[in-house]
């Protein structure tokens, strides 16, 4: 079975954005980090709910499934997701 993920719990996920990057502040460890527009769109994708690598790059349109998995390890290494 894949790996699935989520937000971190208690994460508000504040966010701006301008052009293809976003701004989005970790509610948790009090950090902000500058992401790309797919990286912001995963996590709103994680938002509503849990998922995998694979029906996340299907979700965002990402040619394959391990570039979701890049990124989520990514993310986890912000605080911003980890595996459930």
């Amino acid at each position: 079975m894949a790996q699935r993920w989520r937000l971190a719990p208690g994460q508000t996920l504040l966010h701006r954005g301008w052009a293809e990057e976003y701004v989005v502040y970790n509610s948790l460890s009090g950090d902000t980090h500058l992401l790309t527009a797919v990286a912001m769109q995963l996590l709103l994708a994680l938002r509503d709910a849990e998922a995998d690598a694979a029906a996340l790059a299907q979700r965002l349109s990402l040619p394959e499934a391990e570039d979701a998995a890049d990124l989520l390890a990514d993310l986890q290494e912000l605080d911003l997701v980890e595996p459930c």
